[in-house]
């Protein structure tokens, strides 16, 4: 493909714009201006459509092949609910408009969906109230992490300054909890892959402030001992947060309040209908048991007997804003869509083909690649590439990029159908077989893609985005 640097020509032009009729004048400083116009592509509106399709087309997207992208995502996402976010009553709101005053009207729509979906959130994981505010996962978790440390200082228990995360945990919380001001400690795993009960009651004191459980966990396993763990840790005086990034699984079968969790985030941008990937849009909204709801963020969306929704301040011991206006408004309309389009039992079949459809992978692929842990997973299996590795010097990457040549990207996925599933078992057991017969295929690959195996870690801490025509 030729870049449009290289197809447009010089007075080429895709638009034509009507004669200035006022004074000609630049806010910028002359000493900033540049000495020539920048070097940039002259070309036809027909050449621009095109050289934008072409990139789009070799771009590997969920509207083109089974794109996953992480093993907790829901992946498909609904283009009734692209649409529903697009309404202009939504989308040309501006935030500083009135709620109550003149003009207040116009919000009403945005505040009642904000408050109905925390309503309906808090009912699914079992919590008493919600915030919505949080745009991200990990931000999600350290409002959590800020909402434990508000809870033990106005109980002016200040000892506590441990937080407890189990290693199969999810990547983030480390980082959450420490810049919420604690200390971590990790909790090993048992043979079975779930918390060891006797390491985390060796661990616990007056000094612990809680735990951070992700249920299920890294590996697709859902703990049988999370009431326990739970009970464990508030008879020692900590409280119990849950990462809910691996929600899939579990939505509308468990409810995580119920089982001992005192806090707990989920991800919109994971299980509620919003497109993930590429650094965002995201949000975390975090649901709280009852002792905790004083320190919930402001502000707080609320509805008046008369039925209008509004949002309200005065709350003396929140832990203050968490993000600018109220969070990523746009995902939050998107996860109230896919509410109510599947209702209770909709939402009760998505947790069904997770881990069916998790574990129908872990089955067939089980005899071809090694998994540590040999039992019923959830959301997803996870499998290693060490029997590759040790047999033939095949690295797990290999795998991923023999995965590319072969149409899918390197993750199972919930949402597919089973004839897609088998394909993509299929492939897998094909690069198996490559190991073990071809391997330095595999190292070579991809080779079906317009740019060939990069440096990854040098891509991401040094990019080169200048086109050079070299």
């Amino acid at each position: 493909m030729k870049l449009i640097y290289e197809t447009g020509r010089a007075g080429r032009t895709g638009v034509v714009l009507p004669k200035c009729d006022v004074p000609e004048a630049s806010a910028v400083p002359a000493a900033l201006r540049r000495a020539e116009p920048a070097g940039l592509p002259e070309a036809s509106e027909l050449e621009v459509v095109r050289h934008f399709t072409e990139l789009s087309r070799m771009n590997m997207s969920v509207d083109t092949n089974f794109y996953p992208l992480g093993s907790c995502t829901m992946k498909y996402n609904p283009k009734f609910h692209e649409k529903v976010v697009r309404l202009a009553g939504f989308a040309d709101l501006h935030p500083l408009l009135p709620q109550l005053r003149r003009g207040g009207v116009l919000v009403q729509g945005a505040l009642i969906v904000l408050h109905e979906t925390e309503r309906m959130l808090a009912e699914l994981l079992g919590f008493s109230q919600m915030t919505m505010q949080p745009m991200a996962g990990a931000h999600g978790e350290l409002t959590g992490c800020m909402l434990i440390a508000a809870y033990h200082r106005a109980r002016r228990d200040t000892a506590r300054k441990y937080m407890l995360i189990p290693d199969a945990a999810h990547g983030t919380n480390p980082a959450s909890a420490t810049v919420a001001g604690f200390t971590t400690k990790v909790v090993p795993s048992d043979a079975n892959g779930n918390v060891d009960l006797d390491a985390l009651k060796a661990m616990l004191s007056p000094e612990v402030a809680g735990i951070m459980l992700t249920c299920p966990n890294t590996l697709g396993l859902f703990d049988p001992n999370v009431s326990e763990i739970c009970k464990l840790v508030h008879q020692a005086g900590g409280l119990c947060y849950c990462d809910g990034a691996n929600f899939n699984a579990i939505v509308g079968r468990v409810r995580p309040g119920d089982i001992g969790f005192d806090v707990m985030h989920v991800n919109l941008h994971k299980t509620f209908s919003t497109p993930h990937g590429g650094g965002g849009p995201g949000s975390g909204p975090v649901g709280v048991s009852i002792s905790l709801v004083p320190y919930l963020p402001t502000s707080r969306v609320i509805r008046r007997s008369d039925g209008i929704c509004c949002l309200e301040y005065n709350y003396p011991e929140s832990i203050g804003y968490i993000a600018p206006f109220y969070g990523n408004f746009g995902v939050i309309l998107r996860a109230y869509a896919y509410l109510l389009t599947l209702g209770r039992e909709g939402l009760k079949r998505v947790s069904e083909n997770a881990v069916i459809n998790a574990n129908y992978v872990a089955s067939q692929l089980e005899a071809y690649y090694d998994r540590k842990y040999k039992r019923p997973c959830m959301h997803e299996c996870v499998l290693s590439g060490k029997r590759q590795l040790d047999s033939n010097g095949v690295h797990t990457l290999d795998i991923a990029k023999g995965l590319i040549d072969r149409g899918f990207h390197p993750e199972p996925t919930e949402t597919e159908s089973k004839e897609v599933l088998d394909a993509f078992i299929e492939a897998m057991k094909d690069i198996a077989r490559a190991a073990e017969t071809d391997p330095e295929s595999l190292h070579a690959a991809p080779v079906t893609t317009p740019v060939r195996r990069l440096d990854e870690t040098l891509a991401a801490r040094k990019p080169d985005l200048k086109y050079t025509g070299d």
